[in-house]
């Protein structure tokens, strides 16, 4: 406003029409990246629209979807234009099936909403409509967007804070940046060609019509899709500006399609990577969460190293590139947890991100663990404090304690349970929701030697055996126990081995106390404190006996979570 009011003093035009009347001349691709000149607004880089038959992109119609074809149509019949737009174009090129379907039409969302009868608009940095298919697990969500305004931040309202603290002076905007020009809301419909301009990569910015199956092309995105090439449109720090998270993307779509960063696309990089900490924690939290499930994490964490965003981005991952606390046995937990994930993703089977998370984090917890008992803690309390530090310092309020937090100390505070195996805890254990995820952790950590591997296969056995088969195996593991001097639950001793290796949980005593919160009768009721929201079962204490008067004697364990696994996964199938 002040701005506007000085032009006016000045007799100059507002910002708002110079951008308006900006030259549209189209912009061949090469020359996207031109910098405005001091003092001058940027150009828009509208690009050429070219129209590009299905003879030259090779799109496979079958790979299209009914649904988002059947979007596409009923707008085009209701009389406005309609594509299928962004990453689906990109992937059809590419030849790969798409997981999602985005449409983009030049009806605004009410119009849009009006043409369907499961119809949500949604969002308010950018309008969208949900349109829904189908009910329950089997729905499916094709989102439409509104063409957009390519607009310069400098023809933008401005506020001082962000979404949260300025939610107010945000109500009934609809084009609003931050002080350092982070688009806040982005509401401002245009021209195609704009819309196209404000899309990120050239990649992304293609559109298909899958009646004509023509492909409309502003900025060379069919070119650099085949020559596997990851291009800005525009001035890229102006870009990075705009969206910091673009910067995240970057190393997404390199990771995730093994495309080459354009050298002026990456150079800003680095050094632009301060804005992010002016983007929302949840949001970098789910863009983290997108660079680790894509089914290319081990990748997507190389990009990081590459491009020297592996500190100060994603606390989590912070403690992942730590050079002080890395040990082997750490790395090599890390890298199998990441390659299991990938695995899973190539096979078409669901992951958690608690799962993975849990992987991540788990040699902080050991540490805060191990530390709590060393000063004296009692072993379970000593775990669920520790669970607490690390949950507070690496996640916080952002995933809102919900089920993430849930799940990630369920499988933490699961693992010396496997540890105890008598009386009824391990048929318990068996039953519950997230048995699956524990067991795939107690994987994991046989694999690099953290515990015997041993015990997994036993675990295994255990939940595929019938009640005849599990009360013959509970049997053994008591006359080995008692034949190896009453040692816990006929396995390896959870201190046996050596810290070298692998980071090894604290040794739970041996005089007989209860310090899991269950008591020696093997009734499953010791884990009321799973997951930090039941409350914690009022711990019992057995005294001590004399040397020699039932040594062998064991406590059960509890509960933790899933049905059973036969590999190691990151989430329930």
């Amino acid at each position: 406003m002040i701005k506007s009011l000085i032009h006016k003093i000045l007799g100059k035009p507002a910002a708002a029409k110079r951008t308006a009347h900006a030259p549209h001349a189209a912009h061949a691709p090469g020359h996207a990246h031109a910098a405005p000149k001091s003092g001058q607004p940027p150009r828009i880089p509208v690009g050429k629209r070219v129209d590009v038959p299905a003879s030259e992109h090779g799109i496979d119609p079958k790979l299209v979807d009914e649904r988002a074809r059947k979007v596409v149509e009923t707008l085009q019949d209701a009389g406005y234009e309609a594509y299928i737009v962004g990453g689906a174009v990109r992937d059809l090129i590419l030849g790969h099936r798409p997981k999602d379907f985005d449409v983009a039409t030049n009806a605004t969302p009410e119009q849009v909403k009006g043409l369907f009868r499961r119809a949500f608009i949604i969002g308010r940095r950018f309008r969208i409509v949900h349109v829904v298919y189908g009910r329950g697990r089997e729905h499916e969500v094709i989102e439409v967007s509104t063409f957009r305004a390519y607009l310069d931040a400098d023809a933008a309202e401005q506020v001082a804070g962000n979404e949260k603290t300025s939610r107010k002076e945000l109500a009934d905007k609809s084009h609003v940046v931050d002080a350092s020009g982070r688009v806040l809301r982005d509401n401002v419909w245009g021209p195609q060609d704009q819309d196209a301009a404000r899309r990120d990569f050239t990649i992304n910015a293609m559109y298909y019509d899958p009646r004509t199956e023509v492909v409309v092309d502003y900025h060379g995105g069919i070119g650099d899709a085949k020559k596997r090439l990851l291009r800005m449109i525009g001035h890229p720090e102006t870009r990075y500006r705009e969206d910091p998270v673009r910067i995240v993307r970057v190393v997404r779509f390199a990771a995730k399609l093994g495309f080459e960063i354009e050298p002026k696309t990456r150079e800003p990089v680095q050094e632009m990577s301060e804005l992010l900490s002016n983007v929302p924690q949840s949001r970098l939290f789910d863009e983290m969460i997108k660079l680790l499930q894509t089914g290319h994490a081990r990748a997507s964490i190389e990009q990081l190293r590459k491009q020297g965003l592996d500190r100060g981005v994603f606390p989590i991952l912070d403690a992942v590139f730590d050079e002080a606390r890395r040990h082997p046995g750490r790395e090599q937990f890390v890298q199998l947890a990441l390659a299991d994930t990938d695995r899973r993703v190539s096979e078409g089977k669901p992951v958690a991100p608690s799962f993975l998370l849990a992987c991540l984090l788990w040699h902080d917890v050991l540490a805060h663990w191990e530390r709590n008992v060393a000063q004296g803690e009692p072993n379970f309390p000593a775990l669920q404090s520790a669970t607490d530090a690390v949950f507070d310092a690496r996640i916080g309020d952002i995933s809102g304690r919900g089920k993430l937090a849930t799940d990630m100390r369920e499988i933490w505070t699961m693992q010396p349970r496997f540890e105890r195996r008598t009386g009824n805890g391990p048929a318990t254990l068996v039953e519950q929701p997230r048995f699956r995820a524990g067991f795939d952790f107690l994987r994991l950590r046989g694999q690099v030697g953290e515990v015997e591997p041993s015990l997994a296969i036993w675990w295994e056995s255990f939940s595929l055996a019938d009640a005849t088969e599990r009360r013959q195996m509970l049997e053994e593991v008591r006359q080995q126990g008692a034949a190896g001097g009453g040692r816990r639950g006929g396995g390896r001793s959870a201190s046996a081995g050596s810290r070298g290796n692998a980071a090894n949980p604290p040794a739970s005593n041996e005089d007989g106390d209860a310090d899991f919160a269950a008591d020696d009768a093997g009734d499953g009721t010791g884990d009321a404190g799973i997951g930090g929201d039941a409350p914690a079962r009022k711990r019992r204490r057995r005294r001590r006996k004399p040397a020699g008067e039932g040594a062998a004697r064991d406590s059960s364990g509890g509960d933790g979570a899933g049905g059973p696994g036969s590999g190691s996964s990151g989430a329930a199938d």
